[in-house]
This record gives structure tokens, C-alpha cells and sequence, in this order.
């Protein structure tokens, strides 16, 4: 996906969630996210598009905590959602705005830190957009070339950094085919990093899932279970996934 493509899904994913936001009760609990409520998230992911935006639009070469800022100030919960699509509009424009040879912080390797920031803020946005809307009732599938990219994202950025939970003491293979795109990955589990594998084939994977590729991309995550998805093999490797990845920025 171009940086024109991760921007329209910014764009498209966070009015959704503010849509969904609007229509359920601020109390309702986040089953995937289960420690908070709606209204929690909405906190949390306006906090990361200020953050973000912030970043951006004043070409910052460090992070920053965005919560240092915002707690004990948030806005009341009958502005709340309006606060949250003000801070995401903003974000949009700032990510359309942002020059092409934008120079601030980014932690993941990226054609550029504007290509980078695009792509983050629309997996991020995404996601939560599902958590949203797993408070409020029924999940709309991702598009199927955004759900690729996401694991992409995940699997070649995230897990390729030093630091990574996922290990086994016998050496394992996870293999996942994405069955409406021309898209497989290889995680090679073991006693160091992983190491992931784009399109290589399950051939010897100790567990292989196949599924579409917004289902794949909310499993990776930890937003849905197996249920419906093709498994087979040793599914205890997908329970040492749900047990150890967890995702931070840092």
C-alpha cells in the first residue's frame, strides 16, 4: 500500500470508530480489551493520534508520553467523541500535509517517517476501531489488501525487533495463508528472535492456519480466536502466540 492509501484508511477507520462511539454507551465493556471500557478507549486512542500528530507536525526527533498531558484533563463524556474526531481530523491533515521528506522520530524501518506514520496510524486506528466495535455489537471485516499490510506490519516490523517474548525450547514453524490473497508467512520460533518468512511455503510448519486475511490479521492480534479458521497441527504454538506477543512502541 503508498502513503496515500494508509492516509484514506486513517481517515476511513477513525470515523468509524467515532461512529460506533457515538452509538454506544461510554460504559460498555471491551471484550477484546477487557480491562477497559469504551470510554477508556476512546481516551487511549486519542491520545495516540495527538501523539502521533504532534510528532509530525513539529518534526520531533524524540517521543513523548501524550498521557502525561491528557490525564486528569480529559474532556467530559458528552464531548468526549467529539474531542476524538477533532484530534483524528487533525492527524489526517497533518499526515496529508507532512512533506515527503519529513525528518522525526519513527521506530520501525519505513521508505520514509511519513510513510511510516501513515502505515502505523492506520493498523493502529484500525484495530481499535474493532475493539470498538466489538463493544458495540457486530465486526466489519477489513479490506483484504489492509489486513495484508497489517500483517505484514506485524510480522516483518514488530516481531524483527530484539526483545520478542515468542520462544520455544524445541523449535517450531508457524505457518499462515491468507486463502482471498496471494499472501503466506513463516514464523520460525525457537530459543532466539523469531524469524519471519514472507511467502515461504508451509512445507515442515509443526502448525499451519489458513483463513481470510482480515480474520488472520485480528487473530495476530489477538482480537478474535480460532474459531472458523482452518488449523491444523500443533495449535499449542497459537496459544504461546495469545500468551506472550504483546505489542508496545517502545
Amino acid at each position: 500500500m503508498e502513503i496515500a492509501e494508509h492516509i484514506a484508511v486513517v481517515e476511513r477507520e477513525g470515523q468509524r470508530l467515532a461512529e460506533v462511539a457515538r452509538g454506544t454507551s461510554l460504559d460498555a465493556t471491551v471484550p477484546t480489551c477487557p480491562e477497559w471500557t469504551l470510554r477508556d478507549l476512546v481516551r487511549h486512542i486519542g491520545g495516540i493520534h495527538f501523539w502521533a500528530r504532534t510528532i509530525i507536525s513539529e518534526a520531533r526527533a524524540r517521543p513523548f508520553d501524550p498521557y502525561a498531558q491528557l490525564e486528569g484533563n480529559w474532556p467530559a463524556d458528552d464531548v468526549l467523541v467529539d474531542w476524538f474526531s477533532q484530534g483524528h481530523a487533525a492527524l489526517v491533515a497533518a499526515l496529508k500535509t507532512a512533506p515527503p521528506d519529513l525528518q522525526c522520530f519513527a521506530f520501525l524501518p519505513a521508505p520514509s517517517p511519513k510513510a511510516f506514520w501513515a502505515r502505523r496510524q492506520a493498523h493502529e486506528t484500525a484495530m481499535h476501531r474493532v475493539d470498538a466495535e466489538r463493544a458495540a455489537g457486530t465486526v466489519t471485516p477489513f479490506a483484504t489488501d489492509q489486513a495484508v499490510d497489517g500483517i505484514d506490519e506485524l510480522l516483518l516490523g514488530f516481531m524483527a525487533r530484539p526483545g520478542q517474548k515468542l520462544k520455544s525450547e524445541t523449535p517450531r514453524i508457524l505457518a499462515l495463508r491468507a486463502t482471498d490473497a496471494d499472501a503466506d508467512w513463516r514464523v520460525q520460533v525457537g530459543t532466539d528472535e523469531p524469524v519471519v518468512m514472507r511467502n515461504g511455503g508451509d512445507d515442515a510448519a509443526d502448525c499451519r492456519v489458513a483463513g481470510p486475511a482480515s480474520d488472520l490479521f485480528r487473530l495476530l492480534w489477538n482480537r478474535r480466536s480460532r474459531s472458523g479458521l482452518d488449523v491444523t497441527g500443533d495449535s499449542s504454538l497459537l496459544d504461546l502466540w495469545q500468551q506472550t506477543v504483546q505489542i508496545h512502541w517502545r
